[in-house]
């Protein structure tokens, strides 16, 4: 004779684990990225979107988890894809954001190793979108804490620098990410080193933050300095340093 099946009751029944809320006083994404969904990948001036609001371009060099931390600050899995060959993406590509505006990917950057035609790519579309995109808020910069700034990173911003002078580009926030490989006090020591390193061509206003795109280190200090630049909370002018976050001149 079969057994009969009982039925388990309603308050019984297993149901998928999901995560835990982040911890009081932390946050698992950056709120104005939470909705941000791909609109278009461009090539040239032509293809740019219309002007809707202030604009994020974030930068790096291949390998330095530029993708990871895209998806990480908005809370997405598969929003940002990484290229099967590092540093062979070339487009702009834009990705709209609840509040107005766009988060704008770019492509990994190489001023020395990097094949012509994409040196036209940065030379051409990219130096123009630095040159004349008026909305454009800042520039998120992703490095590897263990190896920043590298030489490709100084050339980047001294570049930004030249383009608009010095005085006038838009502010850079100084990500450092892949913090969770070291420890609390080699990642200050890192912070240190890196803030004495950047000096001659980072602005007053920049900022640095250290980040994780795995464990979301420093996601409450990006948040604050990527939602003031989209001018829906106060832009900082200087935030007191802690052990996730200092600014340029701290």
């Amino acid at each position: 004779m079969d057994t009969p099946r009982v039925r388990r009751p309603a308050s019984q029944k297993t149901s998928k684990v999901g995560k835990p809320p982040p911890p009081p006083g932390k946050i698992d994404r950056v709120p104005a990225f939470a909705e941000a969904r791909f609109v278009t990948s461009v090539v040239d001036m032509d293809g740019l979107p219309p002007i809707s609001g202030a604009e994020i371009a974030f930068a790096g060099r291949s390998n330095a988890g530029k993708s990871s931390s895209i998806n990480k600050l908005a809370g997405q899995t598969r929003l940002a894809y990484a290229s099967k060959m590092p540093g062979r993406t070339r487009e702009l590509n834009f990705f709209s954001l609840r509040a107005g505006g766009y988060l704008v990917d770019l492509p990994g950057y190489g001023f020395a190793r990097t094949p012509r035609d994409k040196q036209r790519v940065w030379t051409g579309v990219i130096e123009q979108y630095f040159r004349e995109r008026e909305c454009l808020a800042g520039v998120v910069l992703l490095m590897d804490v263990r190896l920043a700034p590298t030489e490709l990173d100084l050339q980047f911003v001294a570049w930004l620098n030249q383009i608009a002078g010095t005085a006038d580009r838009p502010p850079v926030l100084w990500v450092l990410n892949k913090t969770d490989k070291l420890t609390q006090s080699e990642r200050m020591k890192a912070r240190n080193a890196f803030a004495a390193q950047i000096a001659n061509v980072a602005r007053a206003n920049d900022v640095i933050v250290l980040f994780s795109a795995h464990t979301g280190l420093g996601m409450k200090e990006c948040a604050t300095v990527l939602e003031g630049w989209l001018g829906l909370t106060a832009a900082p002018t200087e935030v007191a340093e802690d052990t996730a976050r200092g600014d340029v001149s701290g």
